[in-house]
């Protein structure tokens, strides 16, 4: 009895702490929602929090450290999930042109600053490029939080983020030769022999295993099973790349990838986010654990200059390198302080003593939270980049409409309208898109759509948003009032034009119907893919099936710049 007294004890202890975190991550997550802060801000500030009041060590053990790490597989796996191969075809100019472009001028420009200030050639190239390298944990939850995955600027920092990571096995490779004091070259030879092997296994098994291994799964009809299936994909190919001496988050990343093409794919995408979401807010309260307290007060100066130049300098590295590729200032700015922040993978670096031997652990250490603060106050900076982007798309207020004489007038850029955009500008059908909320109107001007700010809802507005010439009406605000209300005054101004609305929910459904509108209950599942299908029927336009995400910047994109 008392043995197993002991036992139970010992498993308490080991889940308390991540019990706890739970707890505290709620908390943060709500509170952060009150304030209408990002969540990430939320368990960055309760991370550095717990730091302050001298309780970080109670939160080191490996169950944290896996809860966190196990949650940047989840969500590489995710990103995973949105690129197939067709689309790592289609993006190999951005992931593999950009990328090594964005690495080459902020990566190179780190390390010739730190080669300049007199710090060791090893380490200023080391940790160089380690600067160069941005947060994928940080960014795709942002991008994702703003529903910015399928405009320019979110596929752009998805392609480079792949880029980066690849980038940080070669690091992680490098510091590893440094340690061992072997060969340089050869070691990347080997990493690299051993990264095309893991690409071919995705590969294989994306066009050989996945779709009978599912369908042997769902002729068991059991949603457990398919939850367990998405969790061992996702944290298997982690491990087997790990094993190999690669990263887990490459490994995460070809799992999704191989599942990609899937038609189970959105299956395996629910069953994930949950996962995804609740291991990913014990990585960023870990980061926020990681911040030194008395570093800050005691090396205050220093902190603070290394995280202000860190920022702005990369911030403007990105800037530079995002004009080299022939983007808009606008789309350039925007995208530059997205990415502006330090990474994970730099904290790895910097963790190793090869690394950190090079230099005075003064300097390591006040690198180390400036990074942290970087991550900590990216919601931040994307803002100002996101705003300043914005103010420089909107143009003179006389210029003329764009999409004046467009074939589709969207109302509403929620995703769903978003989703409507994305789709009529690579089949080069133009629109004009409409936004009566302010903020919402902002943001999807940040993004690079042609979007007017105006309230259609007042019939008046209607002359100059040129009601008359349009052949389809898309309403994507959620809101069925207004609907229902100016049904008859539309269909006695526009007889002949198509209607058709995005609802919340199926209770809407039936009276829309009634009202003469073609509703799409947007709760359900493949609701955007429905709603654009209609759409191109109601124009009788042969839509081109686009590879998700295929997009660039201004005259490298379709309209959606």
């Amino acid at each position: 009895m008392a043995g197993e007294a002991a036992d139970a004890h010992s498993v308490v202890a080991t889940i308390q702490p991540a019990i706890t975190l739970l707890g505290l991550g709620i908390g943060a997550a709500l509170a952060s929602r009150a304030l209408r802060l990002n969540p990430i801000v939320g368990y960055l500030g309760l991370g550095l929090g717990l730091a302050s009041l001298g309780m970080a060590p109670s939160f080191s053990g490996p169950l944290v450290a896996a809860m966190a790490e196990a949650g940047v597989m989840f969500l590489l796996f995710n990103l995973g999930l949105h690129f197939s191969l067709g689309r790592i075809r289609a993006e190999a100019g951005n992931i593999f042109g950009f990328g090594s472009l964005q690495m080459i001028v902020a990566g190179g420009a780190f390390a010739a600053l730190f080669w300049l200030v007199g710090l060791p050639p090893a380490f200023a190239v080391i940790a160089g490029f380690g600067m160069g390298l941005s947060s994928t944990a940080v960014v795709i939850g942002l991008v994702r939080e703003r529903g910015q995955e399928d405009c320019p600027v979110g596929r752009a920092a998805q392609s480079i983020l792949i880029f980066q990571d690849i980038a940080a096995i070669l690091l992680l490779v490098t510091a590893g030769a440094l340690a061992s004091g072997g060969a340089l070259l050869p070691a990347l030879g080997i990493a690299g022999v051993k990264a095309l092997a893991a690409f071919a296994v995705a590969v294989l098994f994306a066009r050989v295993l996945t779709e009978p291994l599912f369908g042997l799964i769902a002729r068991a009809g059991t949603t457990e099973v398919y939850t367990a299936t998405a969790l061992f994909i996702a944290l298997a190919a982690g491990w087997a790349t790990g094993m190999a001496g690669l990263s887990l988050t490459l490994g995460a990343f070809l799992g999704g990838m191989a599942v990609a093409d899937s038609r189970y794919r959105i299956l395996v995408q629910t069953e994930i986010d949950a996962f995804r979401g609740l291991f990913m807010s014990f990585f960023f309260i870990s980061v926020g654990l990681s911040i030194d307290p008395a570093l800050l007060v005691q090396d205050w100066m220093l902190v603070a200059g290394v995280s202000v130049g860190l920022i702005v300098l990369k911030c403007a590295f990105n800037v530079v390198a995002a004009l080299l590729n022939r983007w808009s200032v606008p789309g350039s700015i925007q995208l530059g302080f997205l990415l502006g922040q330090g990474s994970e993978f730099t904290l790895v670096l910097l963790a190793l003593p090869a690394v950190a031997g090079l230099a005075e652990s003064r300097l390591v250490s006040a690198m180390v939270t400036a990074i942290a603060i970087s991550l900590a106050v990216t919601p931040v900076i994307s803002n100002v980049g996101r705003k300043l982007a914005g103010r420089l798309r909107a143009g003179p207020p006389d210029a003329k409409m764009a999409g004046d004489d467009a074939p589709v007038l969207i109302i509403g850029m929620t995703a769903a309208g978003r989703a409507v955009a994305d789709a009529l500008a690579y089949n080069d059908v133009d629109y004009l898109a409409v936004e009566p909320d302010h903020d919402h109107f902002q943001m999807a001007l940040a993004d690079g759509y042609h979007v007017h700010r105006a309230n259609p809802a007042d019939p008046r507005s209607w002359e100059a948003l040129g009601f008359d010439r349009r052949r389809v009406l898309v309403v994507a605000t959620g809101d069925t009032a207004a609907s229902r209300e100016l049904t008859p005054l539309v269909e006695q101004r526009m007889p002949g034009i198509a209607r058709i609305i995005a609802v919340p929910g199926s209770e809407e459904i039936e009276e829309m119907a009634e009202l003469g509108l073609v509703p799409v209950d947007m709760s359900m599942g493949g609701g955007a893919e429905r709603l654009i299908e209609l759409v191109f029927a109601a124009l009788g336009v042969e839509r081109e099936l686009p590879v998700p995400g295929l997009a660039r910047d201004d005259d490298m994109m379709p309209r959606a710049a």
